[in-house]
């Protein structure tokens, strides 16, 4: 009887919304050398959806100095399923769309390949270290600064404007 009970285990799933919080915490305290660090887009997000994340380009690459922004989106099924992940940034690698900054699952391993306990942090670490292989990281990059004209999904052109009234 103690053998049988011995060999069953137990396995305990955290919450979608309690896994989400660990996260934010985790992302809020900063992450190894500071190089790759995330958070929530809106504190008043209940749902816990919509996510950005910051990767400063690895030396001794094309990406050096460079600081890259990206979008996660965590639909309700997130952490069994992976979430959305778009560059805001342009950036050539060899697993993101060019035209829309998508980074296509089935291009990168970590995204078609998905387990539950991979995080935010997981990808974007896992994408900094992408851009440290030897298909990405002498690639021709678009000129900084060119974030603006990134196109969605949609077909729209997504740019970004501050108007300051007087």
């Amino acid at each position: 009887m103690q053998q049988e009970m011995a060999s069953e285990v137990s396995t305990v799933i955290v919450p979608r919304s309690f896994r989400l919080l660990e996260e934010l915490e985790r992302g809020e305290k900063g992450i190894g050398d500071g190089t790759v660090s995330y958070g929530m887009d809106d504190a008043d997000d209940v749902y816990m959806q919509s996510w950005t994340g910051t990767i400063i380009g690895p030396s001794h690459t094309v990406h050096e100095g460079r600081i890259y922004q990206l979008k996660l989106f965590c639909c309700h099924e997130y952490p069994e399923k992976p979430p959305s992940v778009k560059f805001q940034s342009r950036i050539n690698m060899s697993c993101v769309n060019q035209e829309t900054g998508v980074v296509e699952p089935s291009l990168f391993p970590m995204l078609s390949d998905w387990q539950r306990d991979y995080t935010m942090e997981d990808i974007l670490t896992q994408l900094k270290k992408e851009m440290t292989s030897p298909q990405n990281r002498k690639l021709t990059q678009p000129p900084e600064g060119n974030d603006e004209g990134r196109v969605d999904p949609k077909g729209l052109v997504l740019r970004c404007c501050i108007l300051l009234f007087w």
